[in-house]
């Protein structure tokens, strides 16, 4: 039997427990933080009040935010709305399109591996009539545009596409699809969740529609996203949601979270000026991290296309290794695994099963989401701790013990229970 570390020594200036779960939310960086603080006391106006200071400060201060945020996608100010995230974004984008332009026609396109907030939008939306198309991915997680070309008809109103993949960090052509659309004349919409403060966005040049972020996700506060809708060519519209006092351009009613629009819009300012020498440090730490486990380790393999991908992003299937054993086996380390937890039973991931992986495969995965504070003293560790843990289940797997020994598992016939 081989010998096993599975407790590797903690590197000097590596905390226990890590945090690689950035896809799911990212900490907060205290620069942010910083410009938030006075928006919760002294500065406390509603940007609404027109009639005195207090509310004239909370506006300068939302409108300062929305030109940051203008900047790092190249659109104008005039064109950020402002929402509760990224979930609320999504729906008005998607409803609210479909409500005004449906006259127009009912049909609308997205992909399979969209975020539930979108897939279950178009799902409530297919109940009041409407026609969804749910293009397929191929295996490396991209959609084929011949696809979408064919899929465009004389009826489509909206094509909902993501910019790059929550699970497996997939980077759509997002301008080749813009591209399509403007020449269909059909609205172009993205959630760029994923993508925005991480590889460059312009929604000039990629000919986006409407899009979709959130704070959270390139360290920001929760609880607070914007919707871009394009003003001139085309002019988009958008049916309200919510109703209420008319803010937002009457777009989206609701008293401004200032403090929230403040984190957001400093979060943008510094992913603009950090976003490239960012992207090329994450980048090396996943490739390192890739490599070790590839070095020491037989039977893994890289969800989705490498090439077109998140610079933090690392999925990758640890194959005769249960997902959730792994998990509990590298429990100082936070990521995510190939696996739902719906109900009351393991489902595997839809997005893995998409890329037409079986669910043994699926079940195998972990996401190692990379992010800002990390460092490559953190990625050795945890290299070496998921290097461990693989083996030691391994070793109590009878089906890799099989495979080792040349067996091939698919011409087993197994006897049921």
């Amino acid at each position: 039997m081989s010998t096993v570390t599975m407790n590797p020594v903690v590197p000097e200036g590596v905390s226990l427990p890590i945090y690689m779960d950035n896809h799911a939310t990212s900490p907060m960086d205290p620069r942010v933080l910083e410009a938030m603080i006075p928006y919760f006391s002294g500065k406390f106006g509603n940007a609404a009040s027109r009639n005195h200071s207090f509310g004239w400060e909370a506006e300068q201060a939302v409108e300062q935010a929305r030109e940051q945020i203008a900047r790092l996608i190249g659109a104008t100010a005039k064109e950020i709305i402002f929402t509760s995230g990224a979930t609320e974004s999504n729906n008005l984008a998607i409803k609210g399109i479909a409500e005004m332009y449906r006259e127009r026609g009912n049909h609308i396109i997205t992909q399979v591996t969209e975020h539930k907030a979108v897939l279950d939008t178009c799902k409530r939306l297919e109940k009041y009539g409407y026609r969804v198309t749910y293009l397929p991915v191929k295996a490396d997680g991209l959609i084929d545009l011949d696809d979408l070309r064919r899929a465009i008809d004389d009826k489509t109103i909206l094509v909902t596409i993501m910019s790059a993949n929550n699970e497996i960090g997939v980077v759509q052509p997002v301008a080749e699809i813009g591209k399509i659309c403007h020449e269909k004349g059909v609205i172009f919409h993205t959630d760029a969740v994923q993508a925005v403060g991480k590889i460059p966005v312009d929604v000039q040049a990629m000919q986006i529609d409407v899009l979709s972020l959130t704070a959270h996700k390139i360290y920001g506060p929760k609880g607070v996203g914007a919707l871009y809708v394009r003003r001139r060519n085309p002019r988009v519209q958008i049916a309200s949601q919510i109703d209420g006092g008319g803010h937002e351009r009457g777009m989206r009613s609701g008293t401004l979270n200032v403090p929230g629009i403040v984190g957001l819009g400093k979060a943008c300012e510094i992913a603009m000026q950090e976003m490239a020498t960012e992207a090329e440090r994450l980048r090396a730490m996943r490739d390192h991290l890739r490599a070790r486990m590839e070095a020491e380790l037989d039977y893994v393999e890289v969800n989705g296309s490498w090439k077109h991908r998140l610079p933090g992003n690392l999925n990758m299937s640890f194959i005769y290794v249960e997902g959730e054993s792994l998990l509990m086996g590298i429990n100082d380390v936070a990521v995510s695994s190939g696996s739902a937890c719906t109900s009351a039973t393991l489902e595997p991931s839809y997005v893995l099963k998409a890329l037409g992986l079986g669910d043994d495969v699926a079940h195998s995965s972990i996401r190692f989401g990379l992010g800002r504070f990390n460092t490559m003293a953190e990625c050795d560790y945890v290299a070496d701790k998921v290097i461990g843990i693989v083996k030691k289940l391994r070793e109590l797997s009878p089906l890799y013990e099989m495979v080792k020994e040349g067996i091939d598992l698919s011409k087993i016939e197994w006897a049921a229970h």
